[in-house]
């Protein structure tokens, strides 16, 4: 029997893959267990609709998130932060993650989810930096952040 596959079953198949199984197996187990549904025509189409729409998805995601990487790594695009400064220049604080991507914001009007900003330790002095940022799985840009004492 012909099955579509709903979820991923080890050993079996993928989401989405198509599949001849023993008809036993899809009855009594995959299509009981929603893991799986009968391969008719009608069913075939809603499966390449829905992944033609998923392919589009990623395109303008990926294309979005490449449009975002030239705005990020444009050499006018510098975070400048302004932070209390104790001694040997040391922040009193640290700038993280959550800062660099509310500055993205204010200052150039770019949003951009504080998990993407891939700081690795918080700064805790005076200077600059680049920061990458993860906006997409294929996609990766860099920020210049610039922090300056009061």
């Amino acid at each position: 029997m012909k099955v579509i596959f709903l979820q991923d079953v080890k050993g079996k198949g993928k989401k989405g893959d198509i599949k001849n199984v023993p008809d036993g197996y899809a009855q009594n187990f995959l299509i009981k267990n929603k893991l799986a549904q009968a391969a008719t025509n009608q069913a075939i189409a809603t499966l390449s609709g829905q992944q033609k729409r998923q392919a589009q998805d990623e395109a303008e995601s990926l294309a979005a998130a490449q449009t975002l990487k030239a705005q990020l790594e444009d050499e006018k695009t510098v975070v400048v932060l302004k932070e209390k400064v104790g001694a040997e220049n040391r922040l009193f604080g640290a700038v993280n993650s959550k800062k660099i991507a509310d500055a993205l914001k204010a200052q150039f009007n770019l949003d951009v989810d504080k998990h993407k900003v891939q700081l690795e330790n918080p700064m805790h002095v005076i200077g600059e930096r680049e920061v990458p940022v993860k906006l997409h799985p294929q996609v990766t840009a860099t920020v210049r952040v610039k922090v300056e004492g009061i």
